[in-house]
């Protein structure tokens, strides 16, 4: 039963209240200002009925003690017709809300029940936060080489900053996690984390999405929306595959970065925002500055801190620790007791070159636990690749080309054999081939490939 605390410094208002309530809460009095914190402390109480005026001491000062130190307690200022403005002043102290005298008891049950609606709504809310600190720590992030350690390194020297960041790497390395750790272990982890995947939006969509628009702006704006960079006000906006964008958006995106403002679509009122911007990108955006891809001032403004994730195959030491997390994860998950994997499968997998990298990994762990009937994983239960001509590694599914075949021809050959590698997998196809998704649909179609 949820607990109400009355402080008030008249007696016969104290015992109607508490008449009032007690059916349907756990009622507490107090007539003196000084004894509401201990109350507070010793019964857990939920919400408090404030007086404005509790004998000589002002009910604003009881206010602030209370939000100073249990901010998740609900304050709702009781006062007389004639004090709306100190209510008002009230709330902006942090009260939930106020009534007034006489007392309309069905204005009182609402506010009290819509008051501990939102006390446990917020402590949903920080739970969550609190498990999103902890999912997106360092200790999630798996690995004990020298290579991760450096890495990492760099990273926590970098999480409070709020300058911006472009996160490199090959794809599979787990750049959104770097990105969720900036967030979440620095100073605006109680602040919206809004993702952007700048590949999965249709172009002619991505500007509204990001910017917002106002009501009849164009057809089928009904009504108006706020886009992801408002969203992200105060927290940290992440751009993935920032290298799909186009370059007219980039322009917008570059004004974003330099002035901290947004106008909306339709509007032509500027809206200042504090948001720290992060970008991933698994191309070399370098080499798209130079093909005329990517605009060479947006470049070095998202460049200020540069995170290169280190690819699977330069931090081999890491693949038992790796299979070990991923094995736990899948028989949790697939409720399987695989116990571990065979000395041949650790060494072979360790020779490897992965190039889709930790995703691979943990996509063939994860098939591997699915299709087991054993307690351990041998080498036998491992797709061929995995093994033949290891040493050779991308060699694995060399491309053989005739001079004089034209280029859609190779074009189409290459996205053949890159689809038959990841086994029809078209997400790591496309990161591997360092184009979006879209574009790999559109290459598909055009050159009819079934697969």
């Amino acid at each position: 039963m949820e607990k109400i605390l009355i402080a008030d410094d008249e007696k016969n208002i104290c015992d109607s209240l508490k008449f009032a309530l007690e059916d349907n809460y756990e009622v507490f009095t107090t007539q003196d200002a000084n004894q509401v914190m201990e109350i507070l402390y010793s019964e857990n109480i939920d919400v408090v009925l404030l007086d404005l005026k509790i004998g000589k001491i002002d009910g604003i000062t009881v206010l602030k003690d209370i939000k100073s130190k249990l901010r998740n307690v609900q304050v709702i200022v009781v006062t007389a017709y004639g004090s709306i403005k100190s209510s008002i002043n009230a709330m902006k102290e942090g009260a939930f809300h106020y009534i007034t005298k006489p007392i309309d008891m069905e204005e009182l049950y609402l506010y009290v029940e819509k008051a501990i609606e939102y006390k446990n709504l917020n402590y949903s809310l920080t739970n969550l936060k609190k498990i999103l600190h902890e999912r997106y720590s360092f200790k999630e992030i798996i690995g004990k080489s020298d290579k991760l350690r450096l890495f990492l390194n760099r990273v926590e020297k970098v999480i409070d900053i709020d300058s911006t960041v472009l996160i490199t790497g090959e794809s599979g390395t787990g750049k959104d996690l770097i990105a969720k750790a900036l967030h979440f272990q620095g100073n605006r982890k109680d602040e919206n984390f809004i993702v952007v995947n700048c590949a999965a939006i249709p172009e002619n969509l991505l500007e509204s999405e990001l910017f917002g628009y106002e009501k009849g702006t164009f057809t089928g704006a009904d009504k108006k929306k706020i886009g992801k960079i408002q969203l992200a006000n105060n927290g940290t906006l992440f751009l993935d595959e920032i290298a799909e964008m186009d370059l007219q958006l980039q322009a917008k995106i570059l004004r974003i970065v330099e002035d901290m403002e947004v106008t909306p679509l339709g509007s032509n009122r500027p809206v200042k925002i504090d948001v720290r911007i992060v970008a991933a990108t698994n191309k070399d955006l370098e080499a798209e500055v130079k093909g005329g891809k990517f605009r060479e001032d947006l470049f070095y403004r998202l460049n200020v801190i540069n995170l290169e994730v280190p690819p699977l195959r330069e931090r081999k030491g890491d693949i038992p620790v790796l299979l070990n997390y991923f094995l736990n994860k899948y028989n949790n998950k697939l409720h399987k007791e695989v116990v571990g994997f065979s000395k041949d499968v650790i060494e072979t997998l360790e020779k490897y070159k992965f190039p889709g990298n930790v995703r691979e990994l943990e996509n063939l762990v994860e098939m591997l636990v699915a299709l087991s009937d054993n307690k351990i994983i041998s080498k036998e239960s491992l797709p061929e690749r995995y093994y033949a001509n290891i040493d050779k590694g991308y060699d694995n599914n060399d491309i053989r080309i005739r001079i004089g075949t034209n280029l859609k021809e190779i074009e189409r050959i290459v996205i053949l054999k890159t689809l038959e590698y990841f086994q029809g997998n078209r997400r790591m196809t496309a990161e591997s081939l360092q184009i979006s998704e879209r574009n790999l649909q559109y290459k598909i179609k055009e050159y009819n490939i079934v697969k």
